[in-house]
């Protein structure tokens, strides 16, 4: 992934996290692992589970812990009303950016 591409990525990696889990709960590694096999191939497990900590922390996501068969509980996120407000808003916000870029790739001003 070129350098742009992942910078765009870091400002939009948010929405697309809180868009898996508007879909169903999941753990940090699901949630890379599905975005690897999107072609997000550069995208690091540690760059997700802080994104986690920080959506948690902000009150985005309900966590529960779950047991492992392979070593600690795992962390299993899903979406809550405060995160599904914040994800409305960021469709919104995608949107409005989106369709302006559109005008300008056009040549419309």
């Amino acid at each position: 992934m070129s350098k742009q591409a992942t910078e765009m990525l870091k400002g939009t990696l948010e929405g697309i996290v809180l868009a898996i889990l508007a879909d169903r709960p999941a753990y940090g590694y699901e949630i890379t692992a599905w975005l690897r096999e999107q072609g997000f191939s550069d995208i690091a497990e540690g760059t997700i589970y802080a994104l986690l900590v920080r959506i948690e922390q902000r009150g985005l996501v309900d966590v529960e812990k779950v047991p492992s068969e392979k070593g600690p509980p795992r962390k299993v996120y899903a979406l809550n009303p405060q995160g599904r407000t914040y994800l409305e808003e960021f469709w919104r916000t995608w949107s409005f950016l989106s369709e302006r870029l559109e005008q300008l790739r056009r040549g419309g001003n």
